[in-house]
């Protein structure tokens, strides 16, 4: 794995402990799960029916506040972007901004960038086989609710005429 594609994980599995790792972020999304090196130094490929998350961390120093339950914005979100909460198979809801573009779409599950973005994760990958219930809040930064320009009023003096 090169260095500049190589990012720091920790996955979030529903039955057991988590597992840190790196992962090529071009190449991890295999058909029979995420493909990781671990820390340790052995591949592994974790199913995606395992699998709650995978979360692309900072570091690994904090890794035990990696996942928080029912996180959510405590306001409308200022990225740009689909706003959506996700509802896991066990209950636990958690809520991001994907990007408003179908070309970034991913069959596997959506990566969205998570409510807390001062928290541990940078970005948050959701296999499909973990969700419940996708729904949209809301869509942040829609070129539909641009500004128009108001036109001058007829009663304003021009200057350079």
């Amino acid at each position: 794995m090169a260095g500049s594609t190589s990012k720091k994980i920790v996955a979030v599995r529903f039955d057991r402990e988590p597992v840190q790792g790196f992962v090529n972020q071009q190449t991890f999304l295999q058909e029979a799960g995420i493909e990781l090196l671990t820390a340790s130094g052995s591949a592994l490929t974790i199913p995606y029916s395992d699998l709650k998350a995978v979360c692309f961390v900072r570091d690994f120093d904090s890794t035990g506040t990696v996942w928080k339950e029912h996180r959510a914005f405590s306001n409308r979100p200022k990225l740009e972007g689909l706003w959506v909460r996700l509802e896991f198979r066990d209950g636990d809801t958690l809520e991001g901004v994907l990007p408003n573009d179908l070309m970034l779409v991913e069959p596997a599950g959506p990566t969205l960038s998570p409510a807390d973005p001062g928290f541990q994760n940078q970005r948050v990958f959701v296999p499909r086989a973990a969700l419940i219930h996708l729904q949209v809040l809301g869509v942040v930064g829609s070129p539909l609710r641009r500004k128009r320009k108001q036109p001058a009023a007829k009663e304003q003096l021009k200057m350079f005429e």
